[in-house]
């Protein structure tokens, strides 16, 4: 069952971590902020799920949530690097993003 949230007090605390490997990389977001930002029709089969999270993919998906973020928000979010994987990443072993409303 979906709870629907408001960031809007604790949007300037939040800190997304970017995950990548030599070919690629994903950010991590929540998945009920995805919704709050109604971005849950709008992300691509190039980004992965688990649990509450999903790594979106680096090219497109991630840069429409840091633009909808801002423009909800009015404030850059913050990124933590995390240091790439020499290999392959797990979360290409992950299911395909997919998420409903």
């Amino acid at each position: 069952m979906y709870f629907p949230t408001d960031h809007s007090k604790i949007a300037h605390e939040m800190t997304f971590n970017f995950h990548s490997d030599p070919g690629h990389g994903w950010l991590a977001v929540k998945n009920d902020l995805i919704r709050e930002l109604g971005l849950s029709g709008k992300i691509s089969s190039y980004s992965y799920m688990k649990g509450r999270t999903s790594y979106l993919e680096e090219d497109c998906d991630a840069p429409l949530f840091l633009e909808a973020f801002k423009a909800k928000f009015g404030i850059e979010p913050k990124i933590n690097d995390l240091e790439p994987r020499n290999g392959y990443s797990p979360i290409r072993a992950m299911p395909r993003f997919k998420m409903e409303g």
